[in-house]
């Protein structure tokens, strides 16, 4: 009798799983993603083997989109883990599939013992009976912006951390410009560190690249520039300034397929029926893209000028739409948007009783922009700035910091939704709002226990408004 000798494994009949709650999705799969492979299931009476697994060759997750349309499928649902999903995620949306992409810590208490097999099933399990929360993910054509923005906020660190190494080599040399000048990188600063790279030791011949803008004197600039030159700082210091000239470059590669895309998008928009107000009195940062931002975000955006709205940019404007998008509503209200920023407190009631109201921690990226752009507030003379320094002396900087940027979120929205032409109306007009309030509350209060509020100006008792 004849062996063969790879044995075939036998294939175990589809097991029908029972659940208790409707399936709304019955069209629904789940997939469990992983770096070699990727388990996939479908509903049991579509297919003899409804549970697969295919590698994550490009020519495999072909033939999963395949198997998937052949079985009827229609939406799917993945867990975001690490960057294995996106190839996945962009080859279904291709084929027409919705793709719900999850967050794995929605889904992680997998009943009985932990597998792939099981994991896939359990998501297909949960997404059939709507169970599952999508992830947000911006618009197709959105998606490409947004990589170039964090591309460029990269490569931005990174400069930075050269720039940091070269004023360290510096410093080990005893080379004081950090105390001179106010960038390194500045006109004076970048003309000093070529001209020591070039051979130049001679204080007085160094401090001749004093631009006249500079505050710090002739004099002041020789006695910083007297040091310690050895060999191996100075070879520190060479390698980071030609990593950071090379950053620079690429940053520079970074701003042009930006402003193509930016330019090729709002060329897909029909023009705005408001012309693009007049840009707010601000320098522009030397970090910022050279190139014309606010024409191109306004007709992208519908006639929008997010840099109207005080501390955001035309850059962070830009970063804000790469993040977000434009259509709000993928949003139902403002409240759905904070609370999907972790601006807004995450109320834990139990028994009537509030536990904890504690925001909860995020890596949103637009949040960051929207806490970086609060930040700025502290010391202007705008309505923004006067919640922030209120809220600050209250409650603590940090806390004032995220209610600033949850109202600067609520701006957004508002702006983007259409509702909302912001224009500031001052401190003062806050602080006469915020007093109109709190006589308000004093009054109620008072009337609560039966007394009067008297102005003692005038002698005249404040007449309680009827609640």
């Amino acid at each position: 009798m004849k062996h063969n000798s790879t044995r075939e494994r036998k294939e175990k009949p589809a097991r029908l799983s029972v659940s208790l709650l409707e399936r709304i999705q019955p069209d629904a799969a789940g997939i469990d993603c992983g770096q070699n492979s990727h388990f996939v299931a479908v509903p049991p009476d579509r297919d003899p083997q409804p549970v697969r697994e295919f590698r994550t060759f490009t020519a495999d997750l072909h033939r999963l989109a395949d198997w998937l349309v052949q079985c009827g499928v229609k939406t799917v649902a993945m867990e975001s883990t690490g960057v294995y999903w996106i190839a996945l995620y962009e080859i279904l949306e291709q084929r027409g599939l919705q793709v719900v992409l999850v967050n794995a810590r929605d889904v992680h208490n997998v009943p009985g013992r932990k597998s792939d097999v099981k994991d896939c099933e359990w998501l297909r399990e949960l997404h059939s009976v709507g169970l599952l929360r999508a992830s947000f993910r911006p618009a197709a054509a959105i998606v490409p912006l947004r990589s170039f923005m964090r591309q460029r906020e990269t490569l931005v660190e990174e400069a930075a951390t050269r720039i940091q190494r070269m004023q360290k080599a510096l410093t080990e040399m005893n080379l004081k410009l950090h105390t001179v000048l106010t960038d390194l990188t500045g006109q004076t600063g970048l003309r000093i560190v070529r001209s020591i790279l070039a051979g130049e030791r001679d204080p007085e011949r160094l401090a001749a690249h004093r631009d006249y803008h500079c505050h710090a004197s002739h004099a002041e600039i020789v006695a910083a520039l007297t040091g310690n030159y050895r060999t191996e700082h100075l070879f520190a210091l060479r390698q980071n300034f030609a990593a950071y000239e090379f950053l620079l470059k690429q940053i520079a590669e970074c701003d042009g397929e930006i402003e193509r895309l930016l330019t090729t998008l709002a060329a897909q928009q029909p023009p705005p029926s408001a012309p693009l107000p007049a840009a707010r009195g601000k320098r522009a940062s030397k970090h910022q893209p050279q190139f014309d931002i606010r024409g191109p975000l306004h007709r992208l955006t519908g006639g929008v000028d997010l840099s109207q709205i005080d501390s955001i940019g035309p850059q962070a404007a830009l970063h804000l739409i790469g993040e977000i998008g434009t259509d709000m509503t993928r949003w139902p209200t403002e409240k759905h948007f904070t609370s999907w920023l972790a601006l807004a407190p995450n109320n834990k009631v139990s028994g009537g009783r509030l536990l904890s109201s504690r925001t909860p921690p995020s890596a949103n990226r637009a949040a960051v922009i929207l806490r970086r752009c609060a930040m700025s507030l502290t010391k202007t003379s705008t309505a923004l700035g006067a919640f922030y320094r209120r809220l600050a002396m209250r409650l603590g900087k940090p806390k004032a910091i995220t209610a600033t940027a949850r109202k600067l979120a609520v701006l957004v929205y508002r702006a983007l939704s259409g509702n909302l032409d912001y224009h500031d109306p001052g401190a003062d007009a806050y602080h006469q709002l915020n007093r109109t309030r709190e006589l308000k509350s004093l009054r109620k209060r008072a009337k609560l226990f039966g007394y009067d509020l008297l102005d003692r100006a005038t002698g005249e008792v404040l007449v309680n408004p009827v609640f």
